[in-house]
């Protein structure tokens, strides 16, 4: 029979089931030191202060967000206790190392930070007053990126029956028995007190999305209730003819609803939502969702949200998803922990599929303090929690077991937890709701290839190359992309010219045209879309990340990411068009994008990307078109429009064109001047604001000039005030740079977006947000809150941050525009141009000076460049001189008054006719500056070369002018991964090529510092020197920052006899390194002998004389002045060489030294060494 849900609430007055509130209101929380102890805490019951619940304490320290301490959370709750009622407290997550206490007594304890946990409180309850204690400690490292601090998810509490089904039980299982027949079987578990209920009945109601019941069975107690192992479990099985399906267009939700009832009265119930839908895989074809082929486009996800930090919230979870819709995701890997209950719900509701990861380390450590040091005691107890949680909701695609586990690359031991975490997983998902999977980095090795064995589902982080060998290596296995891309990104940024990779800078930004790419990622986006466009056999890939999170700031040591395709305020960088162009259908949303901005120094050469979804996409500047690509997304290498424009001020537009040559979008740039007002935007202004709900309004602050064109480079600091019905909760710019606080009622532009994240309060009304900024016209904006529900257990107290202002702030300088005054080719007949800078806007004038500008001549990747110099500044205007052939760019730049570059204008010069400019190793080459590259060379941080971790590369640098005495004295410094032994072969020359050699092979090994280089110096087996090549082999992944050679002293170095600047006289033989048989009047001369101010005390001389003794004049010669002074050595008996060192008179400055030999000399010569004073 159908009836309505109300229908059947009618008929449910006596019931005694589970209540499950939310248990978020009451509660205080004060910061301690780490280690702080209940009897610390009993003594400082002052220091607490009234929080919301959801909680991140470290997000309030912007500066401080990995400090040390212990949290402490307090709430005192009056129970009315029941002798029939169980309470219990459940924990949906706490970071990290928790101890919750009860009245002065331990309830209980967990160490996992992610996995959800729940107490019975019943035995330490007390008639009235009960105070809960949470004891939180937070050492860091614990975690690669940032984990926050606290009770951070949902805290809620159960009341349930003596009777009742436990938490976190209920199993729902749909199994497809026909065309169109579906059986649904149910189980839970039961209290022990149960199976009393003998004469109860297990019934199971399956309810549509309205609620309307579409099935319903029963079966009498004692069918349906077994007990094994001391466990009650009931099981009933429920058939439903033709449900809709869950897919990822219309992701329909049953409720399944479990009732453990007598004649009068239920006596509980458990609910959860679940949906019908077939997964099946194909190792050759890839992924299936009910029948229908479905390439993953997925991304990764860490938990944080900006500048609301680890705090979950579902409003903000859901304008994530929205966002990635947008670009085309249709899922999500949750990395590397287990993700909030909010984002199943979501991802159930909206359409997505979830990669549910659970760790990112098993029992070996990554980081001091991490997890690792409880996994082995723990891992079974957060399996069971997590599994049992998560196991109904239908976007649940695998349980991912682990993200790079060291473990299983360094030993056996690896596999036998794979199978021992396998065991526990499928312990509470024996119906294979979801398939088991590793994330690894180790796939080229054999024991992660032990350990996908066992799994079968093999997850890449980054081994796109090897999928065609390992496909056929190993045809069973089930291939995706775990973790792809790692590019990185800063929103608004772009480093010229696209042709040139570079990883790092000196603004610490990363290049938005697309041109920024880490050692270990994709060489670009388009890479990652064509590798598994074009493997049918992969099921997809996994960005990393759809968003930038906190933490990992790759290559630097700022403070987000620059992994995602969003940046963590939600705004979009161009890479998200550029897989919205792939992973969308123009004939649903059709969109074409157009990057960068258009706001440069006249002339200069600036690479223009188009993206579309379209067919065709056509660029035109002032209206002129510049020219057509023809994007081809099924077969096509070129993903998007590439040209090179010089530029002019006016209107850049972007037109795409679908197969008929039909319009379907298009988008401008424009130039802009000075902003003159503030700008509010409402993230989905239609919406419908909820009081009582944890509802969230995201507010957009951008600046527009005199003509209403956006600025999108404004920098002003904005002050943000939020009136009425809610309060302002963070601020956010999406600058990795920017370390002011989140939370917080001012904050900079970057690159012309703030984003103000209002709260909206527990009552209905209107709030007034209004952003000021210094000259600027604010903007005033009202939210309406038309709506207020109460949900009992919820805390809406209004944030309160120190009132920082940003009016005194100095105009920071947001443009520099170079004029090139003499036009920008150097000749032999113009070795010498200037260039002024003009600062923008006129009010940064009032502060800067000449000196706050730094001048520097660089290659396209941002290094120094040899060709040409700085050679003088006079106020505004640089002087520049060219020494060698070639390109290189100008760069005029400011820090404004901070310690990082924050402004780069750069314009282009080429140099003719002047010759070669050669690299000097005495200064410090950098390993970007390489010109020759065997294997797999990529980016290094701090424009240094990364080598592959597999295989051999080679690194040559040419054109190094050692000078004519060289060096044999070398340092590199080195980022190691993984603190092994690295040995690096030093080669002059190229290896295997014609009068190479190999001067040395050494070893760098140190413990590795994330991205921090570490200098080794070595000694060569022989000087360098002149004008050549030097090369460096390496057969393992590092980081080479650069090298440097140490200049040496050569009046104070071994000189070895042949290594003269001239020889001369009657008789003389030069063998090797000696010169031999030396007789009448001959000379051995040195150059450039610089015994510095301090001078020489003795000489030492190895060699050996046919006669009896032999006499030398050193003459020392600076200008016409000459000294001399004589030594003598006397011959031996064995005929054997002598070092015999003899005293002279302090000899200083720089002088030309000979060594004459008196006739009747018969003396070989092997070197000579001076000693300083």
């Amino acid at each position: 029979m159908i009836a309505k849900q109300k229908e059947i609430d009618e008929n449910r007055k006596e019931e005694i089931m589970t209540k499950k509130t939310l248990f978020l209101n009451g509660w205080y929380f004060t910061k301690q030191p780490l280690g702080s102890t209940l009897e610390d805490i009993k003594e400082r019951k002052e220091a607490f202060r009234a929080v919301n619940l959801p909680h991140d304490w470290l997000i309030y320290q912007g500066k401080e967000l990995y400090e040390d301490s212990t949290g402490w959370y307090r709430k005192v709750f009056s129970c009315e206790k029941k002798q029939d009622y169980r309470y219990e407290i459940y924990f949906e997550g706490v970071y990290m190392d928790t101890t919750v206490y009860l009245n002065g007594q331990v309830l209980g304890e967990w160490k996992y930070g992610y996995s959800s946990f729940f107490f019975d409180m019943t035995p330490l309850l007390q008639e009235g007053d009960n105070e809960l204690l949470v004891r939180v400690n937070y050492q860091a490292p614990n975690s690669r990126w940032y984990s926050g601090a606290g009770i951070y998810r949902n805290v809620y509490l159960r009341k349930q029956p003596k009777f009742h089904f436990i938490t976190d039980s209920l199993y729902i299982t749909p199994v497809k028995k026909s065309e169109d027949m579906w059986q649904v079987e149910v189980s839970a578990e039961l209290s022990q007190e149960s199976l009393n209920q003998k004469n109860s009945i297990l019934m199971v109601q399956i309810l549509d999305r309205e609620g309307t019941e579409v099935s319903k069975a029963e079966l009498p107690f004692e069918k349906a209730v077994n007990q094994a192992d001391g466990i009650v479990t009931a099981q009933i099985m429920i058939q439903v003819s033709n449900p809709e399906l869950w897919n990822l267009e219309e992701p329909y939700l049953y409720h399944c609803r479990l009732v453990l009832k007598d004649e009068n009265k239920v006596l509980d119930e458990t609910k959860e939502r679940f949906g019908f839908r077939i997964f099946t895989f194909d190792t050759d074809k890839g992924f299936f969702l009910n029948g229908v082929h479905v390439k993953l486009n997925g991304v990764c996800e860490h938990h944080d949200f900006g500048a609301l930090g680890a705090v979950f919230n579902k409003e903000a979870m859901r304008r994530k998803l929205e966002i990635l819709r947008k670009m085309g995701v249709n899922s999500i890997r949750s990395t590397h922990n287990m993700p909030a209950i909010g984002l199943l719900e979501l991802a159930d509701e909206m359409g997505f599929l979830i990669i549910d990861e659970a760790f990112d380390m098993w029992e070996r450590p990554k980081t001091t303090y991490d997890y690792a040091r409880f996994f082995p005691q723990w891992y079974r107890k957060d399996v069971r929690s997590w599994v049992r949680r998560d196991r109904n909701h239908p976007c649940i695609l695998f349980w991912s077991i682990g993200n790079e586990i060291y473990d299983t690359h360094a030993d056996a031991r690896g596999q036998e937890l794979t199978r021992s975490l396998m065991e526990e997983t499928r312990k509470h998902d024996p119906a294979y709701h979801a398939q088991i999977t590793i994330g690894s980095n180790y796939m080229p090795w054999e024991n992660a290839q032990k350990c996908a064995d066992i799994v079968k589902y093999a997850g890449y982080n980054y081994g796109e190359k090897y999928y065609d060998q390992h496909h056929r290596e190993h045809p069973d296995w089930f291939m995706y992309g775990s973790e792809t891309a790692s590019t990185v990104q800063s929103r608004g940024v772009y480093h010229f010219p696209y042709k040139q990779s570079v990883l790092a800078d000196e603004d610490e930004q990363c290049s938005a045209l697309g041109n920024s790419t880490t050692s270990w990622g994709a060489k670009s986006s388009e890479m990652c879309i064509l590798t598994e466009r074009d493997r049918e056999f992969s099921m997809g890939q996994f960005l990393w990340t759809g968003f930038d999170y906190i933490g990992e700031p790759t290559p630097y040591h700022t403070r987000n990411s620059y992994f995602g395709q969003i940046d963590t305020a939600g705004f979009e960088k161009d890479s998200f068009f550029l897989y919205r162009g792939a992973w969308t259908d123009a004939k649903k949303a059709p969109f074409v994008h157009v990057f960068p901005y258009w706001n440069f120094n006249p002339g200069q050469l600036v690479d223009v990307r188009v993206a579309s979804n379209g067919a065709f996409v056509e660029l035109l500047l002032n209206d002129r078109s510049i020219g057509e690509y023809q994007i081809d997304h099924e077969k096509g290498t070129v993903l998007t429009g590439n040209w090179q424009v010089p530029y002019e001020p006016g209107e850049l537009t972007a037109i795409a064109y679908d197969e008929n040559h039909q319009e379907i979008a298009r988008e401008s740039r424009h130039s802009y001047g000075e902003p003159v007002k503030l700008v509010m935007e409402l993230y989905q202004p239609e919406k419908k604001f909820t009081a009582g709900n944890y509802d969230l309004a995201y507010v957009t602050i951008s600046a527009v000039d005199a003509q209403g064109y956006t600025v999108e480079d404004a920098n002003q600091y904005v002050e943000v005030s939020v009136k009425g019905a809610g309060w302002l909760t963070g601020l956010d710019n999406g600058d990795s740079t920017d370390t002011d606080e989140y939370k917080g009622y001012c904050r900079r532009m970057f690159n012309g977006k703030l984003l103000a994240i209002v709260a909206i309060g527990e009552h209905k009304g209107s709030i007034q947000v209004k952003a000021a900024a210094g000259g600027l016209q604010p903007a005033e904006l009202t939210i309406v809150v038309s709506k207020e529900i109460s949900i009992e257990g919820t805390s809406f107290i209004p944030e309160v941050f120190a009132n920082k202002s940003g009016k005194d702030a100095p105009a920071w300088v947001r443009r520099i525009e170079l004029t090139a005054n003499d036009g920008n080719v150097f000749s032999p007949d113009k070795k010498q141009l200037s260039v002024t800078a003009r600062i923008e806007p006129q009010e940064a004038m009032n502060w800067i000076k000449p000196e706050d500008l730094i001048w520097k001549t660089v290659n396209d990747a941002g290094i120094e460049s040899p060709l040409a110099k700085v050679t003088d500044v006079s106020g505004f205007t640089a002087k520049i001189e060219a020494y060698g052939d070639g390109q290189f760019r100008l760069r005029c730049m400011t820090r404004n008054g901070t310690d990082i570059v924050k402004v780069i204008s750069q314009l282009e010069f080429q140099a003719q006719g002047l010759g070669e400019a050669n690299l000097n190793p005495y200064g410090f080459i950098a390993g970007g500056m390489y010109t020759y590259a065997e294997g797999d060379v990529g980016n290094g941080n701090e424009h240094g070369v990364s080598t592959a971790r597999d295989g051999r590369t080679v690194v040559g640098f040419d054109h190094v002018d050692f000078g004519s005495f060289g060096s044999d004295r070398i340092t590199l410094p080195v980022f190691e991964l993984g603190g092994e032994e690295c040995p690096i072969e030093i080669w002059e020359g190229i290896p295997g090529k014609p009068d190479s050699e190999m001067l040395a092979r050494v070893i760098y090994h140190k413990p590795s510092i994330w991205n921090v280089y570490q200098e080794e110096s070595y000694k060569l087996n022989r000087r360098i020197k002149g004008v050549t090549q030097i090369s460096f082999v390496l057969h393992q992944k590092i980081h080479l920052k650069g090298f440097s050679f140490a200049p040496l002293q050569k009046a104070y170095e071994k000189l070895y006899a042949s290594e003269n600047d001239a020889v001369y006289g009657d008789t003389f033989t030069v063998v090797g390194r000696e010169v031999t048989r030396i007789g009448n009047n001959v000379t051995l001369e040195y150059h450039d002998m610089d015994f510095g101010v301090e001078g020489c005390k003795s000489v030492t001389i190895c060699g050996r004389t046919h006669n009896d003794k032999d006499a030398i004049h050193i003459s020392f010669q600076e200008g016409e002045q000459e000294t001399r002074q004589l030594v003598e050595i006397a011959g031996t008996a064995d005929g054997e060489y002598q070092q015999l060192t003899f005293p002279l008179q302090c000899v200083k400055g720089d002088k030309t030294v000979r060594f004459i030999f008196m006739p009747g000399s018969n003396f070989d010569f092997n070197w000579v060494q001076f000693h300083k004073m």
